[in-house]
């Protein structure tokens, strides 16, 4: 058996645990020999699917707010995914403007491969701006609440 049969059966038995686990991406390491496989998901009538990339200007607009001097801390996307305000549709945001929050609290969800993880209060503090809307894609390390 040639080395190339060897990597395409490693990389067929890699492209079924992606799809079975619902994974975009792959890596296997044996030696100084790498193989990764990845996949993109397309989403068919999703509005995520059918918004428009943002334009030169709104790309900096936004550099140009981000760089803009605030109060307080903000508090950055760990991943890429969409932003819920509130535990369900029609209940209550989590939080709003001027709320005070304990460190731990929940401040919003992020949905990232149909999983909600809860974005927690890094600290104490009262919430000076939330700067994304609901159901909304967030990008990783992009700005989403301050808290001062």
């Amino acid at each position: 058996m040639g080395k190339f049969e060897i990597e395409e059966t490693a990389i067929r038995k890699l492209s079924e645990l992606l799809k079975e686990n619902d994974l975009t991406e792959i890596e296997i390491k044996e030696d100084k020999k790498t193989i990764r496989v990845s996949r993109s998901l397309q989403f068919e009538n999703h509005p995520v699917s059918q918004m428009a990339p943002p334009s030169e200007d709104q790309t900096i607009a936004k550099k140009e707010a981000s760089t803009t001097k605030q109060t307080g801390e903000a508090v950055l996307s760990p991943m890429v995914g969409i932003v819920y305000l509130s535990p369900e549709p029609g209940a209550a945001n989590f939080i709003k403007p001027n709320d005070l929050v304990k460190e731990g609290d929940t401040l919003l969800l992020i949905e990232a491969m149909k999983t909600f993880n809860p974005l927690r209060a890094p600290r104490s503090g009262k919430i000076v701006e939330i700067k994304v809307s609901d159901r909304t894609p967030v990008e990783f390390g992009e700005e989403l609440i301050v808290i001062e």
